[in-house]
């Protein structure tokens, strides 16, 4: 895998360094850790950053806290349903923790 898309409205906290992990599904847990793979938005496919993978660790959906919605720049309440908005019924997941290599400077 070497690219990874985003929802358009995460763009602004991945690009300002405020969003820090995503949280995915079996289906995209994948990377390899340290590889530095290109970011898109889900919406249009428009490339907009380069990231670095720096871990993958397994989660519960049950086990998502606060110290996980701050790294998503959320709530736990708003990450929780955001969770289930995109897949609503999985339980095993996936937290990728990911630091921002390079950006489209036209959008900072």
């Amino acid at each position: 895998m070497n690219e990874i898309t985003f929802y358009q409205c995460f763009k602004t906290n991945i690009l300002n360094g405020s969003k820090t992990i995503t949280i995915r599904d079996a289906s995209e847990k994948d990377f390899i850790i340290g590889s530095i793979i290109d970011v898109f938005t889900y919406e249009q496919h428009q490339w907009f950053a380069k990231i670095k993978i720096l871990a993958i660790t397994p989660i519960m959906f049950q086990e998502l806290n606060e110290h996980h919605a701050a790294q998503e720049n959320m709530t736990l309440p708003e990450l929780q349903q955001v969770i289930r908005n995109i897949y609503p019924n999985t339980d095993q997941l996936y937290v990728i923790h990911y630091q921002l290599v390079t950006a489209d400077e036209t959008e900072r």
